[in-house]
């Protein structure tokens, strides 16, 4: 019997995975048409249908979800073993796959890691912004940042860095002929810069907190953005008022550019964690990241 090749099926792995040509295709570095074409050629070589294909997703057949349910582990022991390899090297090397908020990115991650590249030549970052609780198993990804500790029991948390409270400003602009809110209650009467949530596609309910007393307050506005950035330009340009860490707005407040409003009731949170799978051998160039991060403030 014919051997198959190991390429097409890692390929078929990480289409049905992803449920996407388009998304698979950028992560394996080839075209969504080429890759289209391997998956219809592996199908005729098996003679059964692996993958359903729509217009707007790809799911698998049941023959499609039992390969892969056999493939998947397999091949992810494989990669483990080959990654274990690096251990003999002299030197950290590889790619990092990181998976995190941009503002973790902005803030914490990259003002540390940088140097790390000047040093480490051999070792690659690669960042993704997702604001969803990765599966950084299924993803591929080495680690992930989220707030707090609180992560799967297979995987481990380390803090990386401080406590940091939730804000809410606008500019000067937007508050010309408009009352300043004088309870977090008084948002519904105000344009408000919304956050739409990947994981279920909803938008984010604004969190407060005032002598340990919790509670959200959905807010309406003409804008909604998935990163905290833009919600951030947004409120410079006098569109709404927008929820962002309060490290963020800072420098406006300062510059006189944002105005900050109802800071009894900002939230604190606990600081960013990284989270990675819980082996006994992890890569040096990870190990050295971790290391890196690690915020013992």
């Amino acid at each position: 019997m014919r051997k198959e090749n190991l390429n097409d099926l890692q390929a078929f792995v990480t289409v049905a995975r992803e449920r996407s040509f388009t998304r698979a295709a950028a992560q394996l570095g080839v075209s969504r048409s080429a890759l289209s074409h391997a998956m219809l050629a592996l199908e005729a070589r098996l003679g059964v249908r692996l993958l359903t294909r729509t217009t707007r997703s790809v799911s698998t057949t049941e023959a499609g979800a039992r390969l892969l349910g056999t493939l998947a582990p397999r091949l992810d022991e494989i990669e483990a073993e080959l990654a274990s390899l690096a251990l003999l090297r002299d030197k950290p090397a590889g790619t990092v796959r990181i998976t995190a908020h941009d503002h973790a990115i902005v803030t914490v991650l990259w003002p540390r890691l940088r140097s790390l590249l000047r040093e480490y030549p051999d070792i690659h970052l690669e960042f993704s912004v997702d604001y969803a609780f990765t599966d950084i198993a299924a993803q591929r990804f080495d680690a992930g940042v989220r707030v707090g500790d609180r992560v799967d029991k297979d995987m481990i948390a380390v803090c990386i860095g401080p406590a940091f409270r939730m804000a809410v400003a606008g500019s000067p602009e937007y508050f010309a002929g408009r009352p300043v809110p004088k309870t977090p209650r008084n948002l519904t009467d105000h344009q408000c810069i919304n956050l739409r949530l990947p994981t279920h596609g909803g938008l984010y309910a604004w969190d407060f907190e005032k002598d340990g007393d919790w509670f959200n307050v959905r807010v309406d506005g003409q804008t909604v953005f998935n990163s905290t950035s833009l919600m951030l330009q947004a409120a410079l340009d006098a569109t709404g008022l927008a929820y962002v860490p309060f490290d963020l707005i800072e420098p406006h407040v300062a510059a006189g550019r944002l105005i900050p409003v109802l800071q009894e009731w900002w939230p604190q949170y606990p600081g960013y964690h990284l989270y990675y799978a819980n082996r006994r051998q992890i890569s040096p160039a990870l190990a050295l990241v971790i290391e890196t991060l690690r915020f013992n403030g």
